[in-house]
């Protein structure tokens, strides 16, 4: 187990997509306890001030982001990966219920 739930907010240092470099930033681990209990690597979703008028698909716009440690308005974009949690620097706060639900959904609707 890590310590690290489904809808922590943490800060990583999260790799860019093409695998050249990481960036500090806010990520939501989205792995759950059943998968905590087989694997010790946390799996996480990237965090962003930058958000489009429009979202994309599986973008998820933070609605309570000042009650989940964020400093301000937050997207949370469909950009995974796996960590471990010795990576984690900092743990911010948690998604609120509705918010973790707006999540859930995103990921239905990426993954079926």
């Amino acid at each position: 187990m890590t310590g690290d739930e489904f809808g922590d907010l943490v800060l990583v240092p999260f790799p860019f997509t093409d695998q050249s470099a990481v960036t500090r930033r806010p990520a939501v681990v989205v792995s759950r306890a059943a998968y905590h209990q087989a694997r010790p690597d946390l799996l996480i979703m990237a965090g962003t001030s930058q958000s489009s008028f429009t979202l994309p698909v599986g973008e998820v716009q933070v609605q309570d982001w000042p009650g989940t440690g964020w400093l301000k308005p937050s997207v949370l974009k469909p950009v995974l990966t796996t960590i471990d949690p010795a990576l984690v620097l900092k743990k911010l706060g948690r998604l609120t219920s509705p918010d973790q639900a707006a999540l859930r959904q995103a990921l239905s609707t990426l993954f079926g």
